[in-house]
């Protein structure tokens, strides 16, 4: 039977984290490293990522950056190809990488709904399937899509987020098929739905809501940094093995509430 130490070992596996140069991205991806694989980190822009990239190496990680927008399958298969040329693999993928747009239904610009629904929901697709071929072909991957609880209920009296809520419910359920069709091949296929975490995307949402989870939610605040980073490095490693197509909740509560 293995050791605990050995179920949580990421030694010699090779991750892709999209959207990880900061934020919540960056804390499963810090994860992922402490836990010993190496990584491709993705974002939009350079300023974000290069120093992202040069404090991880200063930290003795094992990564390499790549500008990448998911909605592009250029920009993807030239990150996948990438990190096979320099890694000889690619053992997990954490689909991070999200946009949002508030606005009422009522008032929602098409090109504003087809970017979340581009970046958020169809790049998470498009990496699944570009990193997927090579897990396919080795027969062993870990795939981990970043869902939010704004997919499984609604924000009444919040910030209206159309868009966001109905990609992030699209995560789940493409999470779902996505883990049937590849379990028999050595894929597991698993997500996260965070509660509210501060980050760019978040801040201005918990602004708004912060007082309505302090009064009503099982654990009164909002997530801790480092809270997300066990749960990303138990999806991706040997400690859940006999698990995939499910959503793990980290929301203090909140939905059951």
């Amino acid at each position: 039977m293995p050791t605990l130490s050995e179920l949580y070992k990421l030694d010699g596996r090779v991750a892709i984290v999209t959207g990880g140069s900061r934020g919540l991205g960056l804390e499963m991806a810090e994860g992922l490293a402490e836990a010993g694989a190496s990584l491709m980190l993705c974002a939009r822009r350079d300023e974000w990522l290069t120093p992202t990239v040069a404090g991880m190496r200063r930290r003795g990680y094992t990564v390499e950056g790549a500008i990448c927008d998911v909605s592009r399958p250029v920009d993807v298969q030239t990150v996948v190809d990438r990190t096979i040329a320099s890694f000889g693999k690619v053992d997990i993928l954490v689909n991070n990488a999200g946009v949002t747009w508030a606005a009422e239904p009522e008032d929602m610009p098409l090109e504003k709904w087809q970017k979340v629904v581009d970046v958020n929901l169809t790049g998470a697709f498009l990496f699944s399937q570009a990193a997927g071929r090579d897990m396919l072909r080795r027969q062993w991957g870990r795939i981990i899509n970043i869902a939010s609880i704004a997919g499984m209920h609604s924000s009444v009296q919040g910030p209206h987020y159309a868009a966001y809520a109905a990609t992030k419910a699209g995560l789940i359920g493409f999470t779902r098929e996505l883990a049937v069709s590849w379990a028999r091949k050595g894929i597991r296929v698993n997500a996260i739905a965070p509660g509210y975490f501060h980050s760019r995307l978040a801040d201005g949402a918990i602004a708004l809501n912060e007082a309505s989870i302090k009064a009503s939610s099982p654990i009164p605040r909002v997530g801790d940094a480092g809270e997300l980073k066990g749960v990303a490095v138990f999806l991706a490693a040997d400690a859940s093995n006999y698990i995939t197509g499910q959503t793990i909740v980290v929301d203090g509560g909140r939905t059951i509430a």
